[in-house]
């Protein structure tokens, strides 16, 4: 099977994924659209190879990683599912409270890459907290298809309850100083943005091509935001204007990066929209901006 290099893929490809991954389209019709972009030796097979997550040889911080107490634990949603699972990782040898972060994962669960984002998260010094709220349909189910089709079972709202529910826990958690951030990606960036609406206490929020609150919502934004967006990602962006109109109206403290040349999903390392420039510094800008607000 050749093998593809990410710079003979059209644009196309990527939106295609785009809307399959966000169900516009299924997988019959995905596999049928891709079909009309396998040529010059490019097969079906080898393109839904390359576009499709790899997970198991992409996690950057492994899950016995000695430099973090990292595990499962289960908070109560009483608005939202009930009890809700999510990975909790801080660092080892730890003798002081820490900041916590919320990590929100996209709409399929909480998969290896959001678990492993999670990781990170704890090992740059904060407590973290990454959520499943595929919890009441039996969690993450291993694989991202099905992941899609439970999380579009449950309604978005009650999520939102779940990851409210998240920040409430790590709050009071022992280990935690109290201030906490939160941190998501796609859904996760539209949960990034509505927690920041819900949550007076919450300190700072990074959605990451996150869908936007309305414009009545932007008053009650307490938080510091960082939004990051990524520059071919049409669907989310239109939204943008409209939010940052109304986040200078209101006078909040927000700072916006649109990342050249990028693709929805480009901090996801596990899939060909990644992009490591452009991840590497979102990632730290993400480190330093929470280090400066929850410190």
């Amino acid at each position: 099977m050749k093998k593809i290099k990410k710079e003979e893929i059209r644009q196309e490809v990527f939106d295609l994924y785009d809307e399959y991954a966000h169900n516009k389209i299924d997988r019959r019709q995905f596999v049928e659209k891709l079909s009309l972009y396998a040529v010059g030796g490019i097969t079906v097979s080898s393109l839904l190879g390359f576009i499709m997550p790899n997970y198991q040889d992409k996690i950057q911080i492994k899950e016995n990683d000695p430099r973090l107490n990292s595990g499962f634990i289960e908070y109560n949603s009483p608005k939202g599912g009930g009890k809700i699972k999510g990975l909790l990782s801080k660092p080892v040898n730890n003798d002081k409270k820490l900041p916590g972060i919320i990590v929100v994962h996209e709409n399929r669960g909480l998969n290896p890459h959001i678990a492993d984002v999670g990781r990170r998260a704890g090992l740059a010094g904060f407590i973290s907290l990454a959520p499943d709220a595929l919890t009441p349909l039996g969690g993450y189910p291993g694989n991202d298809d099905d992941g899609r089709a439970l999380q579009s079972k449950r309604d978005r709202n009650e999520m939102l309850e779940d990851f409210i529910a998240a920040f409430e826990y790590l709050k009071s958690h022992p280990e935690c100083n109290g201030k906490i951030g939160v941190v998501g990606f796609c859904f996760g960036g539209w949960i990034s943005n509505m927690m920041a609406v819900r949550i007076p206490d919450l300190l700072a929020a990074v959605p990451f091509y996150g869908g936007q609150p309305a414009a009545e919502d932007v008053p009650q934004i307490k938080a510091s935001l960082l939004l990051q967006y990524a520059e071919l990602d049409k669907r989310v962006n239109a939204g943008w204007p409209a939010y940052e109109t109304s986040l200078k109206e209101n006078n909040k403290e927000y700072k916006a990066f649109i990342y050249p040349k990028t693709n929805h999903g480009f901090h996801n390392d596990t899939t060909p929209r990644f992009d490591e420039e452009a991840a590497k510094l979102a990632w730290q800008r993400t480190v330093d901006f929470f280090k400066e607000k929850l410190l």
